[in-house]
């Protein structure tokens, strides 16, 4: 089985050492390529009006100067030649992709675009505290990763579904499970606007996150309640985000 490792970010992150454990695991045709910088947060954009630069730095090891979504398509459509690859990772990324984490994430991005060229995809991601925040519990994601994804794939990924697992921030001993999870949904009050002012008196701003006085109880059967609960949660994501609910009402709306 030959497996493409990528993440969001960047090609020496300690994550990226982690997925290729995990892939190595599976499989020894491992190949890996990354974006060259950090690319957190930049979603499943893609790079169309700018070239991609390709450095290689190691045996089946890349650098791309580009998203995540990039890498996929150059490690997929480009490096690794006319033998596609069976398996896509993204990750492992610091920190969890949960809840509306999926729309904004890199990791989410990269197992997004290995599905779109129709190859089983995962998008892997450690959850930290605010206590393991320097040094992330990686043994939980090395531990559990290889397991799940060989039953996950015996089971047979559906074509247009993502694997989106979260491990949590406990030591492997620590972890109460494993559980199958929908998408959560949180309040989204932890983001603020950071404005500063440069040298010259002008304003600029950042977007970042501060702790909630208050969080609110996760929904049981969500990402958010299973890693609350300190399991590993396992979300299927489809490409096809289509509302057939509400697709039905505007039908006899509009008639």
């Amino acid at each position: 089985m030959r497996i493409l490792c990528t993440n969001d970010d960047g090609i020496h992150a300690p994550g990226l050492k982690i997925v290729e454990e995990i892939a190595r695991a599976l499989s020894e045709d491992v190949w890996v390529v990354a974006p060259e910088l950090d690319q957190s947060g930049v979603s499943h954009s893609l790079s169309l009006n700018d070239p991609l630069r390709l450095r290689e730095v190691g045996p089946r090891h890349f650098a791309v100067r580009g998203t995540p979504t990039d890498c996929v398509i150059m490690g997929a459509r480009h490096i690794l030649g006319e033998t596609m690859p069976d398996l896509v990772l993204s990750g492992v990324n610091k920190g969890r992709n949960v809840a509306e984490d999926v729309v904004y994430s890199g990791t989410i991005a990269g197992a997004l675009e290995g599905t779109i060229l129709g190859i089983p995809s995962f998008a892997l991601s450690q959850e930290f505290s605010m206590e393991t925040r320097s040094a992330p519990l990686w043994e939980t994601a090395l531990k559990f990763g290889p397991p799940i994804l060989r039953k996950v794939i015996d089971a047979g990924v559906p074509k247009n579904t993502v694997i989106n697992v979260n491990f949590p921030a406990c030591a492997p001993d620590d972890v109460a499970g494993v559980r199958v999870t929908r998408q959560g949904k949180r309040n989204l009050g932890f983001l603020k606007v950071d404005e500063r002012r440069d040298g010259r008196g002008n304003p600029y701003f950042w977007i970042g996150f501060e702790r909630l006085a208050q969080v609110d109880v996760p929904t049981e059967g969500t990402d958010l309640a299973a890693l609350a609960a300190r399991c590993v949660s396992v979300t299927p994501l489809r490409l096809d985000r289509t509302d057939d609910e509400f697709s039905q009402a505007l039908t006899a709306t509009l008639k």
